[in-house]
């Protein structure tokens, strides 16, 4: 959507700033309604759910493409936004559930391949796409796109038991229990520590590194690549010690954000920092939605959504405090304060992993 805003904003009349609210209005709709939704539509056998989901995707991107005006469009913003949630959270479920419980991090991380291909590809192909066929064009190429994989998943996807129709107060027990809700904050913090420094990259890059504008795409090409390389690796090491895999890549997070502006004048030297920068940064997606996920057992749709949202709130605070420390400072200080915090969610993440070792023997002393 972000490489679509200026053709979008000049076709329909309006502000790009006022096209950009589209942006915000998707994310504050998978923050607030996703889990009551997903929590919702948990008994629903996944095939269904998922051909559905597809078959939405298709016909609002669909109405997309005919939006007349703003309001229209916003509509159709709206109803995948409402979809999306339900789909991350409970694709994740359902990945662990055909892989097995030895093999559930390597499917997750396999899920969370294609967040980290979009997110490498996402704004570079939406920009090319708009110059190419226009936006219109490019919402057809997405509703195309999502009623093929419809048609894919028809044929490719075996059919599960659907599950009981739990209610939604017992599946929001979850969010009495201390563990996960302590998971949940930790996902926050990882991810405002992840967005801090990685919402103004590409500012960094061109104000303190001094690469050349041209050049910059490159640059977050290769930033989002080598991160391919992370998410195989979080989805390797996260089923063993989730939280260890927490504390470890959010330290590393912190170590490639400082030497990132450290070696900026280097460019052979902020190519390294910006490798294990980008590797920390998109291993701790996966790393994140499966440890949440482990921490509710008996709610693992629910728990994966409710991961999403607080990552949703993670980036939102991410993407202020970064804008706040630049205002304050410079822009090489949302290096400095994201990898602040990044430091402090690898103890948070270390300490919580100590109490629930401790928990149970408080427990039998009782």
């Amino acid at each position: 959507m972000v490489g679509l805003l200026p053709s979008l904003a000049r076709d329909l009349s309006i502000s790009v700033a006022r096209a950009g609210q589209l942006v915000t209005l998707f994310a504050v709709v998978v923050m607030l309604f996703g889990p009551p939704l997903t929590a919702w539509l948990a008994h629903i056998e996944r095939k269904r759910m998922f051909m559905a989901v597809l078959v939405i995707f298709a016909v609002s991107n669909a109405v997309a493409a005919l939006a007349p005006n703003f309001w229209v469009l916003a509509i159709a913003r709206i109803v995948p936004a409402l979809a999306l949630p339900v789909f991350w959270g409970t694709a994740s479920e359902t990945a662990a559930q055909l892989a097995g419980p030895e093999r559930a991090g390597k499917a997750v991380s396999t899920v969370y391949l294609g967040i980290s291909a979009a997110m490498l590809l996402g704004i570079p192909l939406g920009t090319v796409a708009g110059d190419a066929v226009g936006w219109r064009g490019a919402f057809w190429a997405l509703a195309i796109m999502s009623a093929l994989t419809a048609v894919l998943l028809q044929f490719s996807m075996p059919a599960l038991a659907a599950g009981k129709r739990i209610g939604l107060a017992q599946q929001a027990r979850i969010l009495r229990d201390p563990a996960f809700v302590a998971n949940v904050l930790l996902s926050v913090a990882v991810f405002t520590a992840m967005f801090t420094g990685y919402t103004y990259l590409a500012a960094l890059l061109e104000k303190v590194a001094r690469v050349p504008s041209a050049d910059l795409g490159w640059w977050l090409m290769g930033f989002g690549a080598v991160g391919l390389l992370g998410n195989w690796l979080g989805g390797l090491w996260v089923d063993r010690k989730p939280l260890a895999t927490t504390a470890m890549f959010s330290a590393v997070l912190a170590i490639g954000m400082l030497a990132t502006v450290l070696l900026a004048a280097q460019h052979i030297g902020l190519a390294v920092a910006l490798g294990v920068w980008g590797i920390a940064n998109t291993a701790l997606y996966p790393v994140c939605q499966i440890r949440v996920m482990k921490s509710a057992p008996q709610a693992q749709a629910l728990a994966g959504t409710i991961n999403v949202s607080a990552a949703n709130g993670g980036i939102a605070l991410g993407a202020m405090l970064g804008g706040a420390s630049i205002a304050w400072w410079d822009v090489a200080s949302v290096a400095v304060v994201g990898a602040t915090v990044a430091a402090f969610a690898a103890v948070a993440a270390a300490g919580i992993g100590r109490w629930l070792s401790l928990t149970p023997l408080f427990r039998s002393s009782r």
